[in-house]
């Protein structure tokens, strides 16, 4: 199991400490962490828990906010908060609430913090040995939906542009990106290609999702030689199979 947390809290209090203690005292490794920008890029990659100790200086660090929330989308840490409920609105303005896996409330029951956030390391650990699928479309209802029949099998990160996606691959390797053919500014042809001229991306697969099926659009997308196509009218089972088959196929699975 991955044991590391990133304690992030503003300066050691006796209920920071004592959470430190508890946390270390089952088996778990904790970092500590000032929310700072320059603090939290250390942390970028690991560890992908992460407990916010929140108090009444949120009011004051927007920047850390945001930057947070960046690295929870883009690295999908595992967010936890403790606070109060006027913490968490401060907090709402800047992190979608579906982004934080959960709160605790003061006053605090120590234990069943430790107890959760072991759930949550074990969690993490079962989740990394999923395959990680880079989602890429302009349409925040179609991103939804299929990020919902994915998540059953795999770790899906999405994003809505071609721009996005480029980012995203500069500090991350997916093992499958499902990409729109057409979008807005960056198409997805554009972003294939930009993908294939990067020695750390050429290799990495590329599905071509479009909403046509006829046979001059099917051939327009194959001939840009993606390592497949899929229709995005595509019931979840087809799609599902699909992916499926493509990492059987590949000897990914």
């Amino acid at each position: 199991m991955d044991n590391k947390v990133l304690l992030i809290s503003s300066g050691s209090t006796f209920m920071v400490n004592a959470i430190k203690k508890n946390l270390t005292d089952a088996g778990l490794e904790v970092i500590s962490c000032e929310p700072k920008v320059n603090e939290l890029e250390k942390y970028r990659s690991e560890p992908n828990v992460f407990l916010f100790y929140l108090g009444p200086y949120v009011d004051d660090i927007p920047e850390p906010l945001i930057y947070l929330r960046d690295i929870c989308v883009e690295n999908e840490k595992i967010l936890c908060m403790i606070g109060d409920a006027s913490e968490y609105d401060i907090i709402l303005k800047s992190i979608p609430g579906d982004l934080i896996a959960e709160k605790f409330e003061r006053p605090l029951d120590i234990k069943k913090v430790t107890e959760r956030i072991q759930e949550l390391c074990q969690l993490n650990d079962e989740l990394s040995r999923r395959k990680n699928i880079l989602l890429v479309d302009d349409d925040p209802t179609f991103l939804k939906l299929v990020k919902n029949w994915l998540d059953e099998e795999y770790r899906v990160t999405i994003v809505s542009s071609g721009m996005q996606a480029i980012t995203y691959l500069a500090t991350n390797t997916p093992d499958l990106i499902l990409l729109d053919y057409e979008m807005p500014v960056t198409s997805g042809p554009q972003v294939l290609e930009m993908i294939r001229s990067e020695s750390s991306t050429s290799s990495t697969p590329v599905i071509f999702l479009t909403g046509k099926g006829d046979k001059e659009s099917v051939m327009k997308v194959v001939g840009l030689k993606p390592n497949g196509y899929l229709l995005k009218s595509m019931p979840k089972t087809e799609l599902l199979q699909a992916v499926r088959d493509f990492f059987i196929a590949n000897k990914k699975l």
